[in-house]
């Protein structure tokens, strides 16, 4: 391979032997580096090439082959006499080359050893969240439109970073405000809910613009296909997931109904968390991160489990047919052991009243499912009613695949 890669089938009179015994030198000992060398083309004209060679490295940070760049640069090195410059000097013949010729010298300006040999730190690419990150040997940005952004840039990372956390955020009130049917009217609340909306609503603006990589692996820019991507993929859910139902569900003239429905619409924006995961995929080399992120699913699943498990004690502590309350159910003994009753209101509202406050039956919940996926359950909160079974046999499935 390093025979092939001297290009020693173009050696002639005037190639320099100690500049190929360097070139040789470079192959052998890995490195990156940059020379002129004298060669001859097909025909025995001589030729002065600039060539640059920079190894690639795999993940294991083994060199797996070089990149090899030639440029002609015959024109510096000898310049031509021809009928306009008859009778020039070779100075003057090389300031004219050189005057016609200024794109050729920024292309041949020689690059910086420790850029041509830059290789991303393991944090960097941990940070990158796209799973499309560029190999090392693509040191040259695309060209782009103004308005267009790169979505491996230092900006698309971060913006993709607070993305990522607002999501996880969403995944964790979504389910909760849900199943305990809260309004915000808590204004802190309703003002943070309300700039989550606002952020996914610009996040979808930036993807309108955001370049993507194609099917054969190359960058698109282009504004249209960028456009056509995104409105096949994730705009609708995007868009789902950034309206305000929030500040609606807080209006005192929404009905129960209503508000109900558009609390089921919030559950939409849990679909983010498909993009959460395509974007981790690269995560799973790394141990450490491994294991935080399967600490962090499991604390998801035990709270969106958390929340189905009160949703159903809160659906069957009530009969709503005979508007009697189920001594049975794990809500109402819950109540009677920790002192907060449920009782009827006869005189005012005619329903039934009291029983634990949300976040004590919210941390209940959460004990509960903790307790059955570990299964190391103390049957202190436990499953009476034939629904509260079912569902509690589905969670010790689920418990035993972690």
């Amino acid at each position: 391979m390093h025979r092939s890669s001297t290009c020693n089938f173009m050696y002639g009179d005037l190639t320099d032997k100690k500049t190929i015994d360097k070139i040789r030198h470079t192959f052998d000992n890995y490195e990156s580096n940059f020379y002129e060398v004298l060669l001859y083309s097909k025909n025995r004209t001589p030729i002065w090439l600039y060539m640059q060679v920079a190894p690639i490295r795999n993940e294991n940070d083994k060199v797996v082959l070089f990149l090899c760049t030639f440029r002609d640069i015959t024109l510096f090195k000898q310049p031509i006499e021809d009928e306009t410059t008859k009778g020039w000097t070779k100075f003057a013949r090389l300031t004219r080359a050189l005057t016609n010729n200024r794109h050729l010298v920024q292309q041949i300006a020689p690059l910086n050893k420790t850029e041509v040999n830059h290789k991303p730190s393991r944090l960097a690419e941990a940070l990158q969240l796209g799973s499309d990150i560029l190999p090392q040997y693509k040191q040259e940005a695309p060209k782009t439109p103004p308005h267009i952004i790169l979505h491996y840039c230092t900006f698309k990372t971060t913006w993709d970073w607070v993305i990522l956390i607002l999501t996880f955020y969403t995944a964790i009130m979504v389910p909760y405000n849900v199943s305990f049917k809260t309004r915000q009217n808590n204004l802190a609340w309703l003002v943070v809910d309300s700039v989550v909306d606002v952020i996914f609503l610009i996040d979808i603006v930036l993807n309108f613009h955001t370049t993507f990589v194609g099917p054969a692996g190359e960058v698109i820019s282009d504004a249209k296909l960028i456009r056509m991507n995104y409105l096949k993929t994730w705009f609708v859910i995007d868009l789902l997931s950034c309206l305000p139902y929030d500040i609606i569900n807080a209006f005192e003239h929404v009905d129960d109904g209503l508000s109900s429905l558009f609390s089921s619409l919030k559950v939409i924006r849990l679909l983010r968390l498909g993009r959460v995961a395509r974007k981790l995929d690269h995560y799973l080399e790394y141990g450490a991160a491994v294991l935080v992120l399967l600490v962090c699913v499991f604390g998801l699943v035990a709270h969106w489990l958390a929340c189905i498990w009160y949703s159903i004690g809160d659906h069957e502590v009530i009969d709503e047919i005979t508007n009697t309350i189920k001594t049975d159910s794990w809500l109402y003994q819950l109540a009677l052991s920790i002192g907060t009753p449920y009782r009827y209101n006869v005189s005012g509202t005619g329903q039934w009243e009291g029983g634990p406050n949300k976040d004590t039956l919210y941390i209940s919940s959460l004990y509960f499912t903790m307790t059955s996926l570990t299964t190391i359950g103390f049957g202190n909160i436990a499953p009476t009613t034939d629904g509260e079974k079912i569902f509690s046999v589905a969670m010790m499935m689920v418990g035993c695949k972690y």
